[in-house]
């Protein structure tokens, strides 16, 4: 778990980070509006951006454990010690970034690994939104020994802990399809060029650019593949998810894992399908459980829910005053955590809730009123019983008075919301009878 300075350390950043994200985002959209390329479709972008919240609130309320610690790594394997300077920071640059590149291979060629990565490749779109789509069910992280390099040279914790959230961020520009080739850059990091042949489903292209800020890694490894002028990149995964939710992404694949191992009959491919090379499943399942795989990747129907202007337009009030609930605990993480150690727990899972709660509408799912019901109990519950919301009144006068008033409203237009989709789906599905 991450200590509490670190966490409000970290909750500071990204209340800068994530207005600056969201700008560029929204940037895109409106630059490929203009340009007549239009990159980014709304509910789409709304769940990339619902998935980057989940991300940010599961790293800042520290929720993963690791096997062995990137300290423990230093105390007992240091060779050297670099004095703090500009060289401790690269290196610890570069070793992160090799450790990255480890890390990212294993995941794409790795059945069990994969579902860690799933999120980030489940867009069948390619714009700076999808960059947010990032894991939040790689609890236990096992791959710190890929920092073993940073280890060695003695580089402290805490050089770690301020250069990876940099480096991180660094990978966020090249998720574009407005920037060609970059010329002789092309040779030394990853650029967008690189990274839309990653995010293609392409056979010419899958499984190929792992590098995450230089390129070299992979020309280094034999995982390389140039952008063909005559090969447009498809995007997405060969199994698609089919679903704007998502936490229902970030365990699809490990859900499917594990109703593979307990239907197959061999007891040796209940073991082994985890280790297996991704998309791999028992012959027996395979044949008895079929599911649905992209054989043309030039001829298949992208994953759209039919929306109405009203429900895009709900989704991205959602969406906003999501931002706001998740920016005042990013920005009050101290207050909240001492009315109550718990609290900043309670308020992450009333988090994941809303998210999950919208999405599924977004999805047009009827349990999607279920949901919001759960959430709209949740937070009238928090606020009876402190009598507040988590310290907001002491800022804003009668804050909780607001939010109440808000759930309320927002479980009425929900229920309106699915009232109305189940009528429209079963009008038509009386026309087609």
């Amino acid at each position: 778990m991450l200590n509490f300075c670190y966490m409000e350390q970290y909750g500071k950043i990204l209340l800068i980070a994530m207005p600056a994200f969201l700008f560029l985002v929204l940037f895109e959209k409106w630059y490929g509006w203009l340009r007549k390329k239009d990159t980014v479709r709304n509910l789409d972008m709304i769940s990339s951006l619902s998935s980057g919240v989940t991300n940010v609130t599961k790293d800042v309320l520290g929720l993963s454990l690791a096997i062995i610690t990137y300290p423990w790594l230093v105390d007992h394997l240091a060779l050297t010690h670099v004095q703090s300077s500009i060289l401790l920071y690269i290196i610890a640059f570069f070793a992160l970034d090799f450790a990255g590149y480890w890390v990212h291979r294993i995941q794409h060629i790795t059945n069990f690994f994969w579902n860690g990565h799933i999120v980030h490749h489940s867009s069948e779109e390619f714009n700076l939104a999808c960059a947010l789509r990032q894991s939040i069910s790689s609890i236990v992280k096992i791959f710190i020994v890929f920092l073993l390099p940073a280890a060695l040279f003695g580089v402290p914790g805490e050089v770690i802990a301020v250069v990876a959230p940099l480096h991180l961020f660094a990978q966020f520009w090249y998720h574009t399809q407005h920037i060609n080739k970059m010329g002789f850059l092309e040779k030394i990091i990853v650029t967008p060029s690189h990274h839309r042949v990653h995010h293609a489903i392409n056979p010419e292209y899958i499984d190929k650019n792992y590098g995450q800020i230089f390129i070299f890694w992979d020309k280094l490894f034999g995982s390389y593949q140039e952008e063909l002028p005559d090969v447009t990149p498809v995007y997405g995964i060969t199994r698609p998810v089919r679903t704007w939710n998502p936490i229902k992404i970030n365990f699809q694949h490990v859900w499917l894992l594990m109703k593979d191992a307990w239907r197959t009959k061999s007891w040796k491919d209940k073991v082994r399908l985890w280790i297996m090379p991704t998309g791999w499943r028992p012959e027996d399942v395979k044949a008895k459980y079929p599911i649905y795989k992209i054989d043309d990747v030039y001829d298949f129907e992208k994953y759209d829910s039919k929306a109405s202007l009203a429900l895009h337009i709900w989704s991205w009030i959602q969406m906003i005053v999501m931002l706001l609930f998740i920016s005042y605990l990013f920005g009050n993480i101290a207050l909240i955590n001492n009315l109550d150690k718990g609290y900043i727990y309670l308020y992450g899972g009333f988090a994941f809730l809303s998210i999950y709660a919208y999405t599924e509408l977004m999805d047009r799912n009827r349990y999607a009123l279920a949901w919001e019901m759960a959430r709209a109990a949740l937070g009238v519950w928090i606020i009876y019983s402190q009598g507040d919301w988590f310290g907001a009144s002491t800022l804003i006068p009668n804050a909780h008075y607001i939010i109440a008033g808000y759930f309320m409203a927002s479980l009425v237009v929900t229920a309106w919301f699915v009232v109305k989709h189940y009528r429209e789906d079963h009008q038509v599905f009386a026309m087609t009878a």
